[in-house]
């Protein structure tokens, strides 16, 4: 996530990176023969090519659209894992005791029992976090050579890669318990079970009596809607974009560059013998325009990436690890996740 209020002209340029260039050399590849040959034949007249400008710009708004609605879904999600993990948190430190246990456990059994529950649960943040940035096969890194290289860099130095010291401090082994951390960080979807791990320990817990019925159910409710979360964030993760849209999209801002400087140069030739090298800056700058409009969404749509533009799942959780640990009465807390390179992950 980027935290500066603007990007520069800088990273907007880096972003961008070098189709501005390509777009440059096909413009002025165009101008030069039509300056120069008998290419004056194939200019186009402006307004059928306007018309599939405004065609091309309605259908990758749609899909800008849909790509943001995925990455402010997958912050709702995460802010509703913080809401419920302070609630789980609350409601370890408040519900075990011995209240309903004829002969009592002590204080440090009590507490050892609210430190697993709260440290399995940090254990499953950081698990599903995990998870969620093993790449897909229509994720940047997966793709052709060249996207793949960008994609690389991208994310060493405006991504996780500018975490690694604290990805090695969060790691789930840490936090759960160690008679089950082999088992489960060996099972296919380790987040899932940590959860089962935890309503099993909550049955164990309801036999000795350190939980009642009913605080039993309120505990399991918040398990269940943990359940939910991860599930929502999977369907984000595991079903992309539709890739009908997606790829259609690209090809028709494809078509439309392609043809852009014909148009341009219909129209800038009107202005004299000089006029038509005006076509050059003026196509560069529309086509740019609409070669950021695709690249913004298509960096958008995947909000578990590892990228600059994700959700900063890695401060959230280290957010969360923070108050639950708090709630035990610890002090000697972690830092705060503090933005690099003004990105915050």
């Amino acid at each position: 996530m980027f935290i500066r209020k603007n990007f520069s002209f800088k990273n907007i340029l880096r972003f961008s990176g070098a189709h501005i260039i390509w777009l440059t050399l096909w413009t002025f590849f165009v101008v030069i023969l039509y300056k120069y040959s008998s290419f004056k034949l194939f200019s186009i007249p402006w307004l059928p090519l306007s018309l599939i400008g405004t065609a091309v710009a309605f259908y990758v708004g749609f899909k800008n659209n849909n790509a943001y609605d995925r990455l402010w879904e997958a912050r709702k999600i995460w802010g509703a894992i913080i809401n419920d993990s302070r609630s789980w948190g609350a409601s370890v430190t408040g519900f075990i005791n011995n209240q309903f246990r004829t002969d009592n456990l002590s204080e440090n059994e009590l507490f050892k029992i609210k430190k697993r529950l709260t440290y399995t649960h940090i254990g499953w943040l950081y698990s599903l976090r995990s998870q969620l940035l093993i790449p897909t096969p229509w994720e940047h890194i997966n793709q052709s050579k060249g996207i793949k290289k960008i994609a690389k860099k991208r994310l060493e130095n405006s991504g996780i890669g500018l975490y690694k010291e604290e990805h090695a401090d969060s790691d789930a082994k840490n936090f759960l318990p160690n008679k089950d951390v082999d088992y489960l960080v060996n099972c296919k979807n380790t987040a899932t079970q940590i959860i089962a791990n935890q309503a099993t320990y909550l049955a164990e817990l309801r036999e000795i009596n350190a939980i009642d019925d009913f605080r039993h159910i309120e505990l399991q409710e918040l398990l269940n809607n943990f359940y939910a979360h991860q599930g929502k964030c999977e369907r984000i993760k595991k079903f992309p974009l539709p890739r009908q849209y997606a790829s259609t999209s690209f090809i028709f801002i494809g078509i439309f560059i392609f043809m852009l400087p014909f148009g341009m140069i219909s129209e800038f030739s009107k202005l004299g013998e000089y006029g038509v090298w005006l076509a050059i800056p003026f196509t560069v700058v529309v086509g740019w325009i609409f070669l950021m409009m695709e690249l913004v969404g298509d960096y958008s749509e995947n909000p578990f990436e590892g990228l600059g533009n994700d959700i900063p799942m890695l401060s959230l959780c280290r957010t969360i690890e923070i108050d639950l640990r708090e709630m035990l009465g610890e002090t000697e807390l972690p830092e705060p996740i503090k933005a690099k390179n003004n990105i915050l992950m």
